[in-house]
C-alpha cells in the first residue's frame, strides 16, 4: 500500500470524565475492565456526522471499543511490555463510516443504491425497499406481480419498471406492502414512528437482550496462535468469513487490519456486488465455496480444523444445515468463537427475515426521527447501523481471545443485531443538541491511494489505531495490509505460517 494522508491538528483527552460516553457503554456492554479505560485517547471534533441522532457518539464509541479492545490483546500476545494504549479520532471516524462515499476505483464513484432500492409513498404511507442484488430485485418484482421480462434492461425500460412499481405500492398499505414482499423472499418494509416500533414484538424481544451477547459453549483451550507478533496484534490467527454486504465485512477487515489471515467465503452462485467489495475486500482474500457440495463440505472442515475464528451474517438458523450452528462447530473446533450478525436479532416474530440497515432505520423510528420538514422520510448521514455493529463484533471477537488466554477458556458464540444496534442509538446514548445542517470542524479525511486487482484505489485506512502514551493523537499508523483481490478468485486454504 502507498499511502499519503492530510495533515490535522487535534485536541487531546485521555481521561475517562472526557471519554465519549458510547465508549464507555461500548466497553461495558463487551465485558471489558473499566481500569482500561484511562488508556483510551479521544481526538474530538464535532458536526462530522450531522444527524438528528447521536451517530458520531455511536461511530465513536463502538471504534473506540475496538480499538482498546486491540490493545488489550496486544498486551496479552507480548507479556512484560510497556503497556498500549488506544486512540481515537472523530474525524478517522467518520471518514471510516462514510468509506464507500470516499471510495473511487480508477476515479469513479460507486454506487450505493440500485434504482428500486428507495422510499416509496403508499396509499397510507411509506415503505422503503431493497432491491440491490439481481435476487432480491427479482422477489420483490415477483411478489408484487410485476416481475420483469429480464433482469436489467436499458435505462428506458428500468425507468418503466421504476413507474410501474410505484403504481403497484401507491395503491396498496404499507402494511400490505411489508407483508407481501417479505412473504415472497422480497425485501420491503413499512416507515415506523419511534412510539409504533417501540410497542412491536420483534423490538421488544430484542431490546431486551445485550447489545452484544457472548456465551460460553464449553471450557475447552483455545488454538494455539501458532507465532510470534509480527504484523499486528493478530498475527497467526485465522478467521473464516461468511458475512456478506457491510456489518459483517467491516468486522473481517478490521481483524485483517490487525494481522489476522482473513478468508471470505461466498456460494458460486451469490456473487457480491462489485462496488461492495471494492469498499470491504481490504484487508482479506476471497474464494468461492458451493457447501452443498461433497468437495465444498470437505474444504470446509480442512479449513475449520485450523480455524480460530468463524463469523457468518446470514439469518439465524440459516448455515446450520451445513454444519455451522455455534454447538457443531464447537465440537469439531474445541476452543473456536462463532461471531454471528443478522438484522433483526436472534429471538421474535422477525427474526427469519432478511434486513439490510437502511431497512432497519425504516422500521425502527430511525427514518421519521431523520424526516424532512416535508415529512419525507429520512436515513442517517451513514450506514451507521452497518459499521457500529461491524466494530462490534470485531471488538467482541478481540475481547474473548483475551478472556480466553487470562483465565476464561472455552468456545464462545457472539450475537449482534442491527436492530439492537438501532436500540443503542435512539435509546441509550445521550441526546445532545447538535447541528443537522453540515459539519463545523474542518478538519479534512485521511485518504490513502494503492494499485490493486481491481484498479488504482483512493480509500480510507482502518480508524482503529494504537500507540505508545503521549500527549499528541498520532496520524493512523495502520493500513490494510492488502488491498481487495479479485472477488472469488483466492485459493481456498490458510496462508502458511511459515
Amino acid at each position: 500500500m502507498h499511502p499519503h494522508s492530510n495533515s490535522r491538528s487535534p485536541t487531546h483527552a485521555a481521561t475517562t470524565a472526557n471519554l465519549p460516553v458510547g465508549a464507555g457503554q461500548a466497553w461495558s456492554a463487551l465485558g471489558g475492565r473499566p481500569d482500561l479505560l484511562p488508556r483510551l485517547a479521544h481526538c474530538r471534533r464535532s458536526g462530522l456526522l450531522p444527524s438528528v441522532l447521536p451517530v458520531q457518539e455511536l461511530a465513536t464509541g463502538s471504534v473506540a471499543a475496538c480499538s482498546l479492545a486491540a490493545a488489550e490483546f496486544t498486551d496479552v500476545r507480548s507479556p512484560g511490555s510497556r503497556a498500549s494504549c488506544a486512540t481515537v479520532d472523530d474525524a478517522a471516524v467518520a471518514s471510516a463510516f462514510a468509506s464507500d462515499r470516499h471510495l473511487r476505483v480508477d476515479g469513479r464513484a460507486v454506487t450505493a443504491f440500485a434504482a428500486l432500492s428507495r422510499f416509496w409513498p403508499t396509499a397510507d404511507g411509506w415503505v422503503r425497499t431493497h432491491a440491490n442484488y439481481p435476487h432480491h430485485r427479482t422477489r420483490l418484482l415477483q411478489a408484487l406481480e410485476l416481475a420483469p421480462e429480464s433482469p436489467l434492461g436499458t435505462r428506458a425500460e428500468e425507468q418503466a419498471v421504476v413507474e410501474r412499481l410505484g403504481a403497484e405500492i401507491a395503491r396498496r398499505t404499507a402494511a400490505e406492502v411489508e407483508e407481501t414482499v417479505c412473504a415472497g423472499g422480497g425485501l420491503a418494509f413499512a416507515l415506523r414512528s419511534p412510539g409504533a416500533w417501540s410497542q412491536h414484538p420483534q423490538r421488544i424481544a430484542e431490546s431486551a437482550r445485550p447489545l452484544v451477547r457472548t456465551a460460553r459453549l464449553d471450557e475447552e483451550p483455545p488454538p494455539a496462535l501458532g507465532r510470534a507478533v509480527a504484523a499486528g496484534p493478530l498475527d497467526g490467527l485465522r478467521v473464516l468469513d461468511l458475512t456478506r454486504v457491510v456489518a459483517g465485512p467491516v468486522a473481517t477487515r478490521t481483524l485483517g487490519a490487525l494481522g489476522a489471515d482473513v478468508l471470505r467465503l461466498d456460494p458460486p452462485h451469490l456473487p457480491e456486488l462489485p462496488d461492495t467489495w471494492a469498499d470491504t475486500g481490504f484487508g482479506k482474500r476471497s474464494a468461492t465455496l458451493d457447501l452443498a457440495g461433497r468437495e465444498g463440505r470437505s474444504a470446509l472442515e480442512r479449513l475449520l480444523a485450523e480455524a480460530h475464528v468463524v463469523l457468518t451474517a446470514y439469518r439465524p438458523g440459516a448455515l446450520d444445515r451445513f454444519g455451522l450452528a455455534p454447538e457443531a462447530l464447537a465440537t469439531r473446533r474445541p476452543g473456536v468463537l462463532v461471531g454471528r450478525l443478522c438484522a433483526w436479532g436472534e429471538s421474535g416474530p422477525w427474526r427469519h427475515r432478511r434486513g439490510f440497515d437502511s431497512l432497519v432505520q425504516t422500521a425502527t423510528g430511525i427514518a421519521s426521527l431523520e424526516a424532512t420538514p416535508e415529512g419525507t422520510p429520512g436515513a442517517l448521514p451513514v450506514q451507521a447501523l452497518d459499521h457500529a455493529t461491524g466494530y462490534l463484533l470485531a471488538a467482541a471477537v478481540l475481547r474473548a481471545l483475551t478472556d480466553q488466554r487470562t483465565g476464561l477458556p472455552g468456545s464462545r458464540v457472539i450475537d449482534l443485531s442491527l436492530a439492537r444496534t438501532a436500540a443503542w442509538l435512539t435509546d441509550e446514548l445521550p441526546h445532545e443538541a447538535r447541528p443537522i445542517d453540515g459539519p463545523d470542524d474542518e478538519s479534512a479525511p485521511v485518504i490513502r491511494e494503492t494499485d490493486s486487482p481491481l484498479g488504482r484505489l483512493r480509500y480510507v485506512p482502518p480508524p482503529v489505531a494504537q500507540h505508545r502514551p503521549g500527549p499528541q493523537c498520532p496520524e493512523p499508523t495502520t493500513d490494510w495490509p492488502q488491498p481487495p483481490s479479485l472477488f472469488g478468485t483466492d485459493p481456498c486454504e490458510w496462508r502458511s505460517l511459515a
